[in-house]
């Protein structure tokens, strides 16, 4: 049975954040195998969710029930074992996880053979072999189990685009869509709100619609919700872009292209490549908890000549007070007049009393409104004022105790709406709400939420435990964690494997303030930057090997946390340790396009520090003439400002950092259109040595591709050949995965030039494999323009225009140009279209395409034979394996 037989005929989402694949399976008994699958998935740039990762600090079963909710297939794997009952349950957890996908969900099975399975197994396979929206396979071995998943994985993308290209045809614009955040429960009363936003934003009439209101009335979730209803109104799709982080007026913009998917590589301004790629998108972007930045609101004024297809919905605690704004005030949930008559039974069913009874729930499963409880429960709602976060912090304490006693705790804990009468009448009911379940919880745990309120959203339990040291909850922090959870103060979610914890900002900036009043946020905020920088010493050899993929999106993970950190240590004037975070993370800034921020973190750190120590200016200096370089035409200066970092590095013992000077220096004469081409390729050639020398591989990698491309430009192909295989060489010799994907490449385009596409389809293979373990959509689209080309070749034009239509829209988006002599693969379709009308439909096809189903169809539509020919190339699993 293959995978597009199952009988499920929903559209698989290949969102480019990657689709979750859940893996089900006993966890010792198929340890071998489950590491297996994990990089069979990883390997087609899909995120595995392999609960047992993730498990601390919350009930497995509760755990592993909302991540498969959140997935997009099912993969079982099945041996001997049947699985462990839990006490009180009546089948095993493997069994539960099977019921529990939904039938729509594809689901591919392998079964381990030979095999004495359990007789409860056995009845469990016997069910799934008469399941018809299940795929089933044996296996032997770890290995063949990898190629089955990874080969059944990409044939399922590529064949269920089909089943989505409908609604994607009906679009008259097109454009990659980034989804929104997964919202952890059903959105109660609101349908009026949504009508009415909706209306707002499709009227023509608004360029801005601020949802206003404070923190934790819903204004985040209601967002969310009327991005789903207005989805038909915005063909160019929906980006949310999360704030909450963000606090230099300068960064919003380059906010905003990063999360559209735009890479900043520096040779054009953040403002041109948001009006490449929105200049003519109909599409909807998300700005949520935008107060912090009100003073940037004019930037986004600016949008509007870049982008005039583009809407704007905004959350925000104050007015933006700009030209084509309009507010709309987010009311609390609904509650009856209390003195109306038979209003508690009416207030019954009021929203605000439906949300209680919902997260009372989650906390308490046999939790019920009854009569005896019912007037205290509305009354509970009135007293928190129908504020859907507060609801939710009194809900979870139903685990515990009663309504009534909840109510009696909260009047009796009154005084706290004293603590801030400067705020908001709103705002100090909630202050006192989250204050009263502070009381509630023990001594450890409340120092413990306090204490979290210096991390950014999105923060590890290595990273809480980093901070324990002298602390009251050292001891015990992953049951005062999981307290904090179970009372809806944080909230946990998985990002690959990993737990990872989050606060509402209303909740951190109650911590903050309550860990200021103590006296103990400057000690806080010290060990938080400690452990990152800390990590980033530990991580930063990683960045530049074998285990680039896995130290990159382990950075992505604690992007906003090192961005907190960088910012105390500037107001801290911690100048060496700010900017040894900024040096030891080059690579990682480099590759995701980030370089515009540190290079902003500097600036205003230079400010800060006049008398900075020599190296952390040379730092520095280097990023702000690194960013300079592509915005100025004043040749003399950048490169004359680079050499002088590159003499102050060598003056503080950092060879590296003078090597990358001057290796920097030799790009912008090239860039900048300095005539002694010879010259700068002489000193490349002296910096790429030098880099080989000190153990910098990948920097030697980057350097001999600077020098192909420098050969390639001039004509002299064979010069470039020499130069790409010695980069393929270094990188494999520990240079890192993205150095050999681009060389691997550039390789493969030589090897198309020569006329040998076997070779040139093998090595683009591998180039695409590549970029996609590394999220580097750029690489997937240069790659998916060479194997298009072999289509061509080959005479297969239908998938030559798919994949040149998919390629067209990760470029528009990405904002990706090229010299004309880098852009070929348009030619080879030209030359082999005999009729244009079927090729243009395919490309149409391609255009709906996102990076992730364009990767699996090209994948699936054009072998590539493994070549032995030569040792410019390593297998992608054999890199992984390192």
């Amino acid at each position: 049975m293959t995978p597009g037989s199952a009988g499920t005929t929903g559209a698989i989402r290949t969102p480019d954040q990657r689709l979750r694949v859940f893996v089900s399976s006993t966890l010792r008994e198929l340890e071998g195998e489950r590491r297996a699958v994990r990089g069979a998935v990883e390997a087609i740039r899909l995120a595995p969710v392999m609960f047992e990762l993730g498990a601390r600090p919350h009930p497995p079963r509760d755990l592993y029930r909302s991540y498969l909710a959140q997935s997009d297939v099912f993969v079982g794997v099945y041996a001997d074992s049947y699985g462990w009952v839990a006490p009180g349950e009546e089948i095993s957890g493997l069994e539960d996880e099977y019921r529990l996908a939904p039938p729509e969900m594809p689901k591919l099975i392998y079964l381990r053979e030979p095999a004495e399975r359990d007789a409860r197994l056995e009845a469990l396979v016997q069910r799934i072999r008469e399941d018809d929206t299940a795929s089933y396979k044996s296996f032997s071995t770890s290995d063949e189990l990898a190629e089955l998943v990874e080969a059944d994985l990409a044939v399922l993308l590529a064949e269920r685009f089909d089943a989505s290209r409908a609604a994607a045809d009906a679009r008259a614009e097109r454009g990659h869509e980034t989804p929104m955040p997964a919202p952890y429960s059903r959105i109660i009363g609101r349908e009026r709100e949504i009508a009415d936003v909706m209306a707002l934003l499709t009227s023509g009439a608004h360029r801005v619609v601020t949802l206003l209101g404070p923190g934790g009335i819903g204004k985040s979730r209601l967002s969310l919700e009327v991005v789903e209803a207005a989805r038909p109104h915005y063909p160019g799709g929906a980006c949310f872009v999360g704030l909450e982080n963000v606090f230099e007026p300068r960064l919003l913009l380059p906010t905003i292209a990063y999360a559209l998917g735009i890479r900043d590589g520096g040779d054009l301004p953040v403002e041109e490549r948001l009006r490449l790629a929105l200049a003519s998108r109909r599409m909807l972007i998300v700005l949520d908890n935008f107060e912090q930045l009100v003073a940037a609101a004019p930037e986004l004024v600016s949008l509007y000549a870049l982008a005039p297809e583009t809407s704007f919905l905004v959350t925000s605690r104050a007015v933006l007070r700009v030209r084509g704004e309009r507010v709309y005030e987010v009311s609390p949930l609904r509650i009856d007049d209390p003195t109306a008559p038979g209003s508690v039974s009416r207030a019954a069913t009021s929203p605000a009393v439906e949300l209680f009874v919902e997260r009372a729930r989650a906390a308490k499963p046999d939790f019920s409104l009854t009569p005896a409880n019912t007037p205290s429960v509305v009354s509970l709602c009135r007293e928190l004022d129908g504020l859907p976060l507060a609801i939710e912090l009194a809900a979870a304490r139903m685990r515990l105790l009663t309504p009534e006693a909840v109510l009696s705790r909260l009047h009796r804990s009154g005084s706290a709406l004293g603590d801030a009468r400067d705020l908001p009448e709103r705002q100090r009911t909630l202050h006192a709400t989250i204050a009263w379940s502070e009381e509630l919880l023990a001594s450890d745990e409340r120092a413990m939420l306090r204490d979290l309120g210096v991390f950014s959203a999105g923060f590890t339990l290595d990273a809480v435990e980093a901070v324990a040291a002298g602390r009251p909850w050292a001891e015990r922090a992953v049951d005062a964690l999981e307290a904090l959870v179970d009372n809806s103060l944080v909230s946990q979610s998985e990002s690959d494997g990993e737990a990872v914890f989050t606060m509402l900002v209303i909740v951190r900036e109650y911590a903050v303030d309550r860990l200021r009043s103590s006296g103990d946020e400057e000690r806080m905020r010290g060990a938080h930057a400690a452990y990152f920088l800390d990590l980033a010493r530990r991580i930063s050899p990683l960045l530049g090997g074998s285990d680039q993929r896995s130290a990159t999106r382990r950075l992505d993970l604690e992007r906003g946390n090192l961005r907190t950190a960088v910012r105390h240590l500037i107001a801290a004037s911690r100048a060496d340790a700010a900017t040894e975070i900024a040096w030891r993370l080059y690579i990682y800034w480099w590759l995701r396009g980030f370089f515009y921020e540190v290079r902003v973190w500097m600036e205003e750190l230079m400010a800060a520090v006049p008398d900075m120590p020599r190296h952390s200016l040379a730092i520095a200096r280097f990023y702000y003439l690194w960013s300079e370089m592509w915005r100025t035409d004043e040749r003399e200066d950048i490169v004359g400002g680079l050499l002088e970092c590159g003499a102050m590095f060598a003056a503080t013992g950092d060879e590296f950092g003078r090597t990358m000077s001057e290796a920097t220096a030799g790009l912008a004469r090239v860039t900048m259109g300095d005539p002694d081409i010879a010259s700068a390729a002489v000193d490349l050639e002296r910096c790429a040595a030098r880099f080989r020398e000190g153990g910098d591989r990948w920097a030697e990698v980057l350097t001999l591709i600077a020098l192909g491309r420098l050969a390639w430009t001039v004509g002299d192909t064979e010069g470039a050949t020499e130069r790409f295989a010695e980069a393929s060489v270094a990188a494999r010799a520990g240079g890192g995965i993205f150095g050999l994907s681009v060389a691997t490449h550039h390789l493969a385009r030589l090897r198309l030039l020569e006329g040998d596409t076997d070779a040139a389809a093998f090595r683009f293979t591998e180039a695409m494999r590549m970029s996609m373990e590394l999220d580097h959509d750029e690489g997937i689209a240069y790659a998916i323009e060479g194997l298009s080309a072999i289509a061509s070749l080959r005479g297969d034009v239908e998938t030559a225009g798919v994949l040149v239509g998919a390629a067209e829209t990760i470029r528009e988006r990405l904002t990706m140009y090229d010299a004309p002599q880098f852009v070929f693969h348009l030619a080879y379709l030209t030359a082999a279209t005999r009729d244009p009308e079927p090729v243009e439909a395919a490309r149409e096809r391609g255009r709906a395409m996102t990076a992730s189903q364009a990767a699996a169809y090209a994948l699936a539509h054009v072998p590539a034979v493994p070549r032995t020919d030569g040792a410019e190339v390593v297998p992608v699993r054999a890199i992984r394996e390192r």
